[in-house]
């Protein structure tokens, strides 16, 4: 997917990497950015390589552990890292509704979030769907590790006040769905986005990729990228 939208785009790819054979497993050639939907494991070695290089680096990987993601952290000292758990403009735009609808609907409104990928996908939750509770956080001006509830079972008791459940599904081909449901006494709101093709995703990278090389160095999401924030 992401070879094809550099060929419909006029953008030279000059490696392909996979642990995979018939891949290469290294770059030789300096190339002008880095897009990387990789295992996450596998992060810390390419973007430091990418930070020795003064090479712009983009991340779609997701499931990052905190040695992982202090390792895209130090490279940031020195390299422009667009690091994003989803690249699509759709839902980049329902973070935006999200955090307004937070901010103005308040904690009377419990905010679920449930999201549907393939079967094949490793990680849960999605990262789509840890950035929309971070909105729902940030708009509410709250800490999302001190509200965050991660699926339900058993005895859990009446739902606290402020809370924010994320739930995560997993069957057939779905390519993405995400929705964030604000359910009041009198009346439910929901936003919901579901993604048609990988290719929502693949084709933001290459925006991003392509705004990096004139960022300055540190982390950068498609938020910055979008809407200046």
């Amino acid at each position: 997917m992401l070879v094809e939208i550099a060929e419909r785009r006029g953008d030279e790819v000059v490696a392909k990497i996979d642990a995979a054979d018939g891949y290469e497993k290294t770059w030789a050639e300096k190339p002008d950015a880095v897009i990387d939907f990789s295992h996450h494991a596998a992060v810390p070695g390419f973007v430091a390589k990418a930070a020795e290089a003064g090479i712009p680096y983009v991340i779609g990987t997701t499931g990052l552990n905190a040695e992982e993601q202090a390792a895209v952290d130090a490279a940031a000292k020195k390299i422009a890292i667009v690091q994003s758990g989803n690249y699509s403009l759709g839902v980049n735009l329902l973070l935006g509704l999200v955090k307004i609808a937070a901010r103005n609907l308040g904690a009377r409104y419990d905010a679920e979030i449930v999201e549907m990928h393939h079967r094949h996908k490793k990680d849960a939750p999605s990262g789509t769907a840890l950035m929309l509770a971070r909105a729902v956080a940030q708009g509410r001006g709250i800490d999302l590790d001190a509200n965050a509830v991660y699926g339900r079972h058993g005895d859990t008791g009446e739902r606290p006040e402020g809370e924010i459940a994320i739930h995560a599904l997993r069957g057939g081909s779905v390519v993405g769905d995400h929705t964030v449901m604000f359910a009041g006494d009198v009346e439910r709101i929901e936003l919901t986005h579901k993604a048609q093709s990988r290719e929502a995703f693949a084709a933001g990278a290459f925006d991003a990729a392509q705004w990096a090389l004139t960022a300055a160095p540190g982390i950068h999401t498609m938020q910055d990228i979008l809407f200046g924030n």
